[in-house]
């Protein structure tokens, strides 16, 4: 106990090993849900779903532990939302491009984080990129995640004369999809702590009391790692489309990285006059985090702003994390009930929906989308681009393409309104990389 006491300071942040403990397991159930999801979305991508689930618990568990060790901050990580699904369905999917050599780049844009701690260029890049253009990627990815969900849950359909629209609930997964949107909903606007993780619980058990989720079992040891250990693809990442893909996921992941620790530590009150200290490890154990878990098998690996929780419930210090990690590591154990609750169903024209994650989907794009509240509407060179990235992100399925749309009309209209000493030059170099890729 001394050791603990020692090694984490809780005499001078005025903890105790109870506190600590309670948020860390607090953190865990708001954030569980990426344990039923991240199998179920990298699936997708032809990946193993045992061996993703089993990547995703490993690659948390030890990413939690190197930011209690090395940072002594209550932040947990794992495969962020948004991340997984550009990996599927944009990069592999859209793209074409293998999984394997996806997480090739997902291995790389995890070398890049690590390399550019020793030249600050982290700092420079987060100072460059305008608030309003970070903000609207978070709401753009957000809006793609929730259609996404719209889809799993059966709600929208394919239509030939106006692409998609909205479908009746005769099936019973969408009529399960719909009962879990509303008690999730319900959860959240009642402040019920893990209320995602509850909302999947709950959906899946009327899934199965009702015959539209079929009972696999609870416990099993677990899944082999095997089909995506070590199967990263380091070849043929020199194309100026998979570079832009790399320079997307470390963009990402610097995004939500950067925005999670000010948001958690603001909230835990360890910021010191709006900085915060040992902010380099915290970054370093989110580029690791994200190295190890392409090793391993699973897309990005990032901090989560679900361990604000964590701190409401009293976390103040690593110590947190490593009742967190312990949590993941007992997961492995429960793998049939991951994959009865992230199975999907399939229906008679071959559609298949995910009802039981579907909902959490859907509200997740809630949390990321209020971000535009932080926007100047009012001021025209701010909001058109902000505007044209959260439109291009949505309806093209690419957060690359967003980005290149924002960077380059941003720089346009600061331009065009006689206030391009506004644009850093890191960020019009970005926009001239993206203009040679649509025009050469």
């Amino acid at each position: 106990m001394k050791f603990l006491e020692e090694r984490f300071q809780l005499n001078i942040h005025n903890r105790s090993l109870k506190s600590e403990a309670i948020g860390g397991c607090t953190t865990f159930m708001t954030m569980a849900y990426i344990i039923f999801v991240q199998p179920t979305v990298l699936s997708a991508a032809g990946m193993d779903f045992g061996a993703v689930f089993t990547a995703t618990c490993i690659s948390s568990a030890i990413a939690i532990l190197i930011m209690g060790f090395l940072a002594n901050y209550p932040i947990a990580l794992a495969p962020g939302m948004g991340q997984n699904f550009y990996f599927s369905y944009v990069v592999v999917l859209a793209m074409g491009v293998s999984w394997q050599r996806a997480l090739g780049a997902v291995f790389i844009a995890g070398i890049v984080f690590i390399a550019l701690s020793f030249f600050g260029f982290r700092e420079k890049v987060i100072n460059a990129i305008p608030d309003s253009l970070k903000h609207a990627i978070a709401a753009g990815i957000g809006l793609m995640i929730t259609f996404i969900g719209l889809e799993w849950a059966g709600f929208v359909v394919d239509d030939p004369a106006v692409y998609v629209t909205f479908t009746d609930f005769h099936s019973g997964g969408s009529q399960l999809a719909l009962a879990g949107l509303i008690i999730t909903a319900i959860l959240i606007i009642r402040k019920i702590p893990g209320s995602m993780l509850i909302g999947i619980v709950l959906t899946t058990l009327i899934g199965l009391t009702t015959g539209v989720i079929t009972y696999k079992g609870i416990f099993s040891m677990p899944p082999s790692l095997s089909p995506t250990f070590m199967q990263l693809d380091l070849s043929g990442l020199y194309h100026i489309d998979l570079i832009l893909v790399i320079i997307t996921f470390f963009l990402l992941d610097l995004f939500d990285t950067v925005g999670t620790l000010i948001g958690v530590a603001g909230e835990a009150g360890l910021l010191k006059e709006g900085k915060l200290p040992g902010a380099e490890k915290a970054l370093l154990s989110d580029a690791i985090g994200t190295v190890v878990g392409a090793v391993l098998g699973t897309s990005t690996v990032t901090s989560y702003v679900e361990s604000a929780t964590g701190v409401a419930a009293g976390a103040r210090t690593g110590l947190a994390n490593i009742f967190t990690a312990l949590l993941f590591i007992m997961a492995l154990f429960f793998s049939p009930l991951i994959s009865m609750v992230g199975s999907g169903i399939e229906l008679s024209d071959g559609i298949i929906l995910r009802p039981t994650v579907a909902p959490v989907l859907i509200l997740i794009g809630i949390y990321m989308f209020r971000n535009l509240r932080h926007i100047n509407w009012k001021d025209f060179s701010e909001c058109i681009p902000v505007y044209l990235t959260v439109l291009v992100i949505t309806f093209s399925f690419s957060p690359t393409e967003g980005i290149g749309i924002g960077f380059i009309s941003y720089t346009l209209f600061k331009l065009v309104r006689g206030r391009i000493n506004e644009v850093p030059v890191l960020l019009r170099i970005f926009a001239v990389v993206f203009l040679l890729k649509y025009f050469i």
